[in-house]
């Protein structure tokens, strides 16, 4: 599946850790990606996403959270379509993009948030 995507600075989180991975980093903002195993876009999106964990390391912390295994936390956050990313701060969404954005799109999300 997507693991083989996935870098080692991607963390999986789940309904479970959400609150302790996300909510509570206070050292840097987190970026979370919504999506599932089903979901072209999320595969397709998922070496940029560990291109762009390289490039802001230790500025961003990037965490991912699978719809289908973890129903909660989406339902709460409203999440209607993947991929879906949501970039909190102190605990709260300063930013949300929907779909699979391309790196033109998603360093500008990311510079202007950050």
């Amino acid at each position: 599946g997507l693991d083989r995507f996935m870098g080692e600075k991607i963390i999986n989180v789940t309904d479970a850790t959400f609150k302790l991975e996300v909510l509570n980093e206070v050292e840097r903002p987190v970026l979370v990606m919504y999506w599932a195993e089903w979901c072209g876009p999320c595969v397709t999106f998922a070496p940029l996403l560990d291109d762009i964990a390289r490039n802001y390391d230790g500025r961003l912390k990037i965490c991912r959270l699978n719809v289908e295994d973890n129903k909660a936390t989406p339902l709460e956050y409203g999440v209607q379509a993947i991929p879906n990313l949501m970039l909190f701060k102190g605990g709260t969404v300063k930013a949300t993009a929907e779909g699979a954005l391309r790196k033109s799109q998603l360093i500008p999300f990311l510079d202007n948030n950050l």
